[in-house]
């Protein structure tokens, strides 16, 4: 039986879309559960949405909509979401299923019943945005006397509260959750993290409220219909329901303990490093083998959050960037992709700028990456016809760094670096560029040394390969791409994470398949092209105000990227271009536009433009 990978993301709160701060956490775990299925492990990846928290029934009744039809809609679109940033979670959980809601009412009335949770009264404050009740002496009041979440990531009032409530005896098992972490090093992440863990232990921890008074929203506490379960209570144990507690013991056994747990630094200490581990030997149940704690993405110095209006859409960011560049919408979200591992220590927090996308993009992925390919493969084309040349025996030269970096690479992956797991690969990119130009292969054919001339371009193509195979978790379309431009058949996706390690792998006789850049340059002069001249001077007739378009009109364009496939003049027609362009359909589409005299056609194939597909 293959070794399993068990891996989480957070269950997001449904009352916002995505944005690129809890994509960040998504897309690592994606990476990651790549990674491991690369090593030939049978991996679970779960995802999911909270949605039995006080604000989003907040939000719904706001925007005047049904709570259930408002959550169903918001789940939707963050599944829309991870499909278009490539995730490939094994499930998605939604906390209203009703799988989830058994299993979160059997633990709770099993933790009542041994004692674990009671009825108590709460006196203090709590936090909507949060979902946090807070201590009296834990809340900041401003200079007007307003109390205000302490939470730096909040910050925004609280509401005092004074009502009968149950409560979880996290009190009782301060102790053994001490003694657990200085017993198991690795179990928090980073260390940093852990000394936060271990202090707030000291401090004391108090029990925790686990109900709330029912409001019309929530899972019911069994027995007590005047309660609804604490939704911190309730989204912990997705964990287990997720996969089957109990409800398929077998699925269970097979996955639980996880192997990782991820998630943003403000909800690590207070929730998944105390609350959870403690509800976890109430049950008496293994501890996950690790939590990691990752920092948050910030925009100008301040957390990206739809509350302080700088969220960054990832779909409308990957749709900027293909249309800036001309490549691929698929490509343009690897590169994001790509960014957020590269960018900042894994861990630490760091400042979200486009500028450094489009550097980035620039530097590493176009020229570093994407010209080593193009220009080697347009060298075998020249010189052998396409077809790639049998290298000398014994002339591996890329081998050691080939094998070193993808030791790197692994190590870096294990150990949740993962900032330098691209770091490792463009170690091979870079000395891949070196080599070619050291050799010049263009000096060694017009010598006629064409064995040599042959052996170098093998080696740099060999080595291209390897990092195919090894971007593959980070990058996919973009690895996929590169793989069949080398000529190669199949997936790169089905090779073995080993064999990126490995030189002179790729096959000799292979007839290459140069096509356009997989990553396209961006020209930071670009303009978009003016509008056509009208055909004869017009009259000039007096303004008139224009209705404006309703929201519900806008709706109703459904915009988006195309990739142009071919595009031809027209006989006789001096401003028209006939493309065809591919949408994403079974079959490209025709179309023609008034752009001939701002771009000539053999221009535009493989540049990205956007259009109104139900026009």
């Amino acid at each position: 039986m293959p070794n399993t990978f068990y891996i989480t993301t957070p269950i997001y709160y449904v009352n916002a879309l995505p944005h690129i701060g809890n994509c960040y956490t998504t897309v690592v775990c994606d990476v990651l559960a790549r990674y491991h299925r690369a090593l030939g492990e049978d991996v679970f990846f779960l995802t999911g949405t909270d949605e039995n928290a006080t604000k989003v029934l907040e939000v719904a009744r706001e925007l005047g909509r049904d709570p259930m039809d408002f959550v169903d809609e918001m789940a939707a679109g963050f599944q829309r979401t991870w499909k278009s940033l490539g995730i490939t979670y094994d499930r998605f959980i939604r906390t209203s299923e009703i799988d989830h809601i058994n299993v979160v009412q059997s633990i709770f009335a099993r933790l009542r019943d041994q004692g674990d949770i009671y009825k108590g009264v709460y006196e203090g404050y709590y936090c909507v945005p949060d979902e946090t009740f807070w201590a009296d002496a834990q809340v900041v009041k401003d200079e007007d006397g307003i109390a205000r979440c302490p939470n730096a990531e909040c910050g925004r009032p609280v509401t005092r509260v004074s009502e009968e409530n149950y409560f979880f005896k996290l009190s009782a098992y301060g102790d053994r959750l001490m003694a657990y972490v200085e017993a198991h090093p690795d179990f928090m992440a980073p260390a940093f993290r852990k000394n936060e863990v271990l202090r707030f232990i000291e401090e004391g921890l108090r029990d925790v409220c686990v109900t709330r008074k029912a409001g019309g929203w929530g899972i019911p506490a069994p027995g007590d219909p005047d309660y609804v379960i604490y939704v911190w209570f309730d989204a912990l144990i997705n964990y287990l329901s997720g996969i089957g507690y109990l409800s398929d013991e077998a699925n269970f056994s097979k996955w639980w303990p996880a192997q990782v747990q991820m998630m943003a630094k403000d909800i690590f200490v207070r929730f998944h490093c105390t609350f959870w581990p403690a509800m976890l030997m109430a049950l008496d149940l293994p501890l996950p083998e690790r939590l990691f704690g990752h920092g948050f993405w910030t925009a100008d110095g301040e957390k990206i959050s739809k509350s302080k209006g700088n969220a960054i859409d990832p779909y409308d960011l990957a749709t900027e960037l293909a249309t800036q560049s001309g490549c691929h919408p698929d490509i343009a979200v690897d590169a994001i992709r790509y960014l957020l591992l590269r960018e900042i220590q894994f861990g630490q927090d760091g400042d979200f700028r486009r500028q450094s996308l489009v550097t980035r993009f620039n530097t590493e992925l176009a020229n570093d990456l994407g010209n080593l390919l193009n220009r080697t493969l347009s060298l075998v084309g020249k010189f052998f016809d396409g077809v790639l040349p049998t290298p000398e025996s014994d002339s591996a030269d890329l081998a050691p760094v080939i094998c070193e970096a993808h030791n790197s690479a692994t190590t870096a992956l294990n150990e949740m670096r993962l900032h330098d797991y691209p770091s490792a690969l463009w170690t091979v990119i870079d000395a891949g560029n070196k080599y070619i130009n050291n050799e010049a292969p263009w000096n060694l054919h017009k010598a006629g040394n064409l064995e040599r001339c042959g052996t170098v371009l093998y080696n740099t193509l060999d080595a291209v390969r390897a990092v195919a195979i090894a971007a593959c978790p980070m990058m996919p379309t973009a690895a996929q791409a590169i793989w069949e431009q080398l000529g190669l058949e199949g997936r790169v996706i089905d090779q073995p994470w080993e064999s990126a390690g490995r030189s002179g792998l790729l096959p000799p006789g292979t007839t290459v398949k140069a096509g356009q850049p997989v990553f396209p340059r961006i020209d930071p002069n670009r303009k978009p092209a003016p509008a056509p001249a009208p055909a004869q001077p017009v009259e000039a007739k007096p303004v008139v105000e224009e209705e404006l378009v309703t929201i519900d009109d806008f709706k109703r364009i459904h915009l988006k990227v195309a990739r142009i496939l071919t595009a031809e003049p027209i006989p006789k027609a001096n401003r028209l271009l006939k493309m065809t362009i591919d949408i994403g359909e079974a079959e490209p589409r025709s179309l023609i536009a008034g752009i001939a005299e701002h771009y000539k056609p053999e221009e535009l194939p493989g540049k990205s433009i956007i259009v109104i597909a139900n026009l």
